[in-house]
C-alpha cells in the first residue's frame, strides 16, 4: 500500500468507512494515467515547440525577419510608448463595453415585446441588429470617424476616440442585443406565466423573473462579445487616435522597423488572456451547476 492509500485509508476511518481493495486500485490507475498523459503532453509539446523554431530559424529569410520584427532595441524603445496608448484601449473597453450591455439590453428588450403596438419597435430594433451586424466594422468606424467631422454639425465633437468609441458601440450593440435576445426566449414561457399568476405586471415579470435568468445563462458569450471588443479598440487608430496600435506604428514609420508592432501585440495579448481564462471558468462553472440541477 502507498503513501497515498494510506493517507486516504486514515482520512476515511474517521467516518468508520474503508475505502475496498478495489477502489485503492482505481485511485492508482487513474493516477498512473494521469502522470503518462503529462508526459506525453509535455514530450509532445517540446517536441512541437522544436520542430517550429529549427523550420523558422532556418528558414532563408530568417536573418532578415530576425532584424526587421524581432529587433530587442526597438522593441525597448516602443515599450512603455505603446504601454502608454494602452491606457486609451482600457478606458475605451470601460466605457464602450458598459455603454454596449446597456443599448444591447434595451435593443433585446424591444425585440421581445408582445403586441401589435409594440410592431414599430420591434421592426426598429430587428433593423438595427442586422445592419449594423452585416456591416464590417472598419467600415463602420471610418464612415463615423471620417463623415461625422465632414458634415460640420454644430456642437457636434470631432474628437477620433469619441467617434471611435460611438462606432465600436453602435456595432458590438447589436452583437449583444442578440445574446440577450437569445437569453430571453430561452426562459420558458412558464415562467413568465407564474409571475403574472402571482400579480405581477408584464414589465416587472420582465425585470424580476425573465431578465435575471436571461442575463445568467448569458454570460459566457457575453464575456467573449467583450473579449473581442477590447481587441478591436485598436481600430480607432484609424482616426489618429493615440493608443497602442497607434504608437507602434509612429515609431514603424519613423524607424522602418516592424519590431513596435509586434510589442503592441504582445500587449494586446497578455491583456486578452486572462479576460479569456476567465470566461472560459465561468463556462465551466455554469456548466457544473447546470449538471448538477440536472441530476437533482
Amino acid at each position: 500500500m502507498t503513501v497515498h492509500d494510506e493517507e486516504l485509508v486514515e482520512g476515511a476511518g474517521h467516518d468508520g468507512y474503508v475505502p475496498s481493495r478495489r477502489r485503492l486500485e482505481r485511485e492508482r490507475h487513474r493516477r498512473r494515467r494521469a502522470r503518462r498523459a503529462t508526459a506525453i503532453g509535455a514530450v509532445s509539446t517540446l517536441v512541437t515547440g522544436a520542430v517550429l523554431y529549427l523550420v523558422v530559424v532556418n528558414a532563408p529569410g530568417w536573418p532578415r525577419t530576425k532584424e526587421t520584427f524581432f529587433d530587442w532595441g526597438y522593441a525597448r524603445e516602443a515599450f512603455p510608448v505603446v504601454l502608454e496608448g494602452l491606457w486609451l484601449n482600457v478606458r475605451l473597453l470601460l466605457i464602450c463595453g458598459a455603454a454596449v450591455l446597456v443599448l444591447g439590453m434595451l435593443i433585446a428588450v424591444a425585440r421581445t415585446l408582445r403586441g401589435p403596438v409594440f410592431f414599430p419597435l420591434r421592426f426598429l430594433a430587428a433593423a438595427y441588429t442586422d445592419f449594423f451586424r452585416g456591416l464590417p466594422l472598419i467600415i463602420n468606424l471610418m464612415i463615423v470617424v471620417l463623415g461625422v467631422p465632414a458634415l460640420r454639425l454644430q456642437g457636434v465633437t470631432v474628437d477620433p476616440v469619441v467617434l471611435g468609441g460611438t462606432a465600436l458601440t453602435l456595432t458590438y450593440s447589436a452583437y449583444v442585443a442578440e445574446v440577450f435576445r437569445a437569453g430571453i426566449e430561452s426562459v420558458h414561457p412558464s415562467q413568465r406565466a407564474a409571475a403574472r399568476s402571482l400579480g405581477l405586471s408584464n414589465r416587472q415579470a420582465l425585470r424580476y423573473v425573465v431578465l435575471p435568468q436571461a442575463v445568467r445563462r448569458q454570460v459566457p458569450p457575453l464575456l467573449n462579445d467583450l473579449v473581442s471588443l477590447q481587441k478591436d479598440t485598436g481600430l480607432v487608430s484609424i482616426g489618429g487616435a493615440v493608443d497602442a496600435v497607434r504608437a507602434a506604428d509612429i515609431i514603424v514609420g519613423r524607424s522602418l522597423n516592424y519590431t513596435p508592432y509586434i510589442v503592441a501585440g504582445l500587449v494586446f495579448v497578455a491583456l486578452t488572456i486572462p479576460m479569456t481564462r476567465f470566461t472560459d471558468w465561468v463556462t465551466a462553472r455554469m456548466d457544473r451547476r447546470r449538471a448538477q440541477e440536472g441530476v437533482a
